[in-house]
C-alpha cells in the first residue's frame, strides 16, 4: 500500500524558514520522481518543486529560497523553505510523479499518489 505522510507545516513569520518532510512506503523511492505541491485557500495547486530524474526543479516563485532534497535510505523526501512571505501560506503535498510530459514553456507532472498534506501558514 503506497503512503506519502507529510509534516513539518507550522505557522511562521515572514523571512523565517521551515523544512518539511515526506515519508513514503510501498513502492521503491529511488526508483520514481517526487514533487510538492502546495494549495493555497481559494486557489488550485500550484508546482513548487520536483525531482525529476535525478534533476532538481523549482518554480520560479520559490527559485533560490527553497531546496528540495531526498534521503533515499530514509525513503524521504524534505522541502527546506527559507525567506518565507505571506503567499508561500497554503497547504503542501508530497506527490508521486507518475506522467512527465514536456512542453515548450516546461515540464508538465501528473500525480498518481498523493500525500495528506502539511499546513504552511507564513504570518506576523
Amino acid at each position: 500500500q503506497v503512503q506519502l505522510v507529510e509534516s513539518g507545516g507550522a505557522m511562521v513569520q515572514p523571512g523565517g524558514s521551515l523544512r518539511l518532510s515526506c515519508a513514503v512506503s510501498g513502492f521503491t523511492f529511488s526508483d520514481d520522481d517526487m514533487a510538492w505541491v502546495r494549495q493555497a485557500p481559494g486557489k488550485g495547486p500550484e508546482w513548487v518543486s520536483a525531482i525529476n530524474i535525478g534533476q532538481k526543479v523549482y518554480a520560479d516563485s520559490v527559485k533560490g529560497r527553497f531546496t528540495i532534497s531526498s534521503d533515499n535510505a530514509e525513503n524521504s523526501m524534505y522541502l527546506q523553505m527559507n525567506k518565507l512571505k505571506p503567499e508561500n501560506t497554503a497547504r503542501y503535498y508530497c506527490a508521486k510523479i507518475a506522467v512527465v510530459t514536456t512542453t515548450p514553456i516546461g515540464d508538465e507532472y501528473q500525480y498518481d499518489y498523493w500525500g495528506q498534506g502539511t499546513q504552511v501558514t507564513v504570518s506576523s
